[in-house]
């Protein structure tokens, strides 16, 4: 089946995104999310996004009204009905996600794919509660996904290699770089990268260093752009003990243990970036 129209579920950050992308890469979109306030403020973001892009002469304004242009706003699961292929973004919620592929696999049609942009929940359960496990797969996006070129593709363990070529094909028609992995807890980006956040929250926990020490020494001293207790602010503090919580339930292992501080940031609604505040304040 040939993917022209595609529905992304969450208009969030991610969602938003995504659906930005796609609609850039001429496909038409229809973006859902569950009240039309929340598809008006994901627009409304896009939007600044998009403008921004003219301002810094990346984007024409013809460009910025036909990319908007194929966006259909949705608040029913059963627009899928309408669509060539699904990508859900919603909360990193087990229960949440399976609940919207259970709807999903009913509203569309026989042999759409339907794909998780999950970033460590297990692509082999959500497709469990589906009548198509062959043709669910995971399509992990990096945040912000304008401009990251990272898709990760994840094979659950019934997805056919007829569904994985086609989803890597789509992440290439999104001027995406994909990258297949097979279907393990936090699979191969938050693997590697949260237990690191997770020693660096730590750091500060034990007193090793302060969170600016902690930030320059991996800035300055292992080159990467932005430090790890920053980069935690921005993906969001709920968020990166979620993925912790899954590695460390998936594999029994202490060394994914979250640290107790992360726990009570969490608990104290100090979220980082979309809270005001983390381990910096916004």
């Amino acid at each position: 089946m040939a993917i022209r129209k595609i529905m992304v579920v969450g208009a969030g950050q991610m969602g938003g995104g995504i659906a930005q992308v796609a609609a850039q890469s001429g496909f038409e979109v229809v973006l859902n999310d569950l009240k039309p306030e929340y598809v008006e403020k994901g627009l409304a973001f896009m939007t600044k996004l998009l403008d921004r892009g003219i301002e810094k002469g990346k984007l024409t304004a013809e460009q910025k009204s036909a990319t908007l242009g194929r966006i259909v706003p949705s608040t029913s699961l059963a627009d899928a009905a309408g669509v060539d292929f699904v990508v859900e973004a919603a909360s990193e919620n087990l229960a949440i996600k399976t609940q919207i592929f259970r709807a999903l696999d009913a509203a569309a049609a026989p042999g759409v794919i339907l794909a998780s942009n999950t970033s460590s929940l297990p692509i082999t359960e959500i497709a469990a509660v589906t009548n198509r496990p062959e043709s669910v797969i995971g399509m992990h996006f990096m945040n912000p996904v304008p401009v990251m070129t990272l898709v990760e593709v994840i094979r659950g363990i019934a997805t056919t290699d007829a569904v994985y070529n086609a989803v890597e094909g789509l992440a290439r028609a999104m001027g995406k770089t994909p990258v297949e992995v097979n279907d393990y807890p936090g699979f191969i980006s938050n693997r590697v990268l949260m237990p690191m956040i997770n020693e660096a929250i730590y750091c500060v926990f034990e007193g090793v260093a302060s969170v600016e020490s902690v930030d320059q020494v991996m800035k300055l001293g292992m080159n990467h752009p932005m430090g790890p207790l920053t980069l935690a602010d921005f993906i969001g503090l709920d968020t990166c003990l979620a993925i912790m919580e899954v590695l460390y339930e998936g594999f029994a292992d202490s060394k994914y243990r979250p640290c107790p501080l992360l726990r009570k940031m969490v608990k104290a609604g100090w979220l980082g970036k979309k809270s005001g505040k983390g381990f910096y304040n916004y």
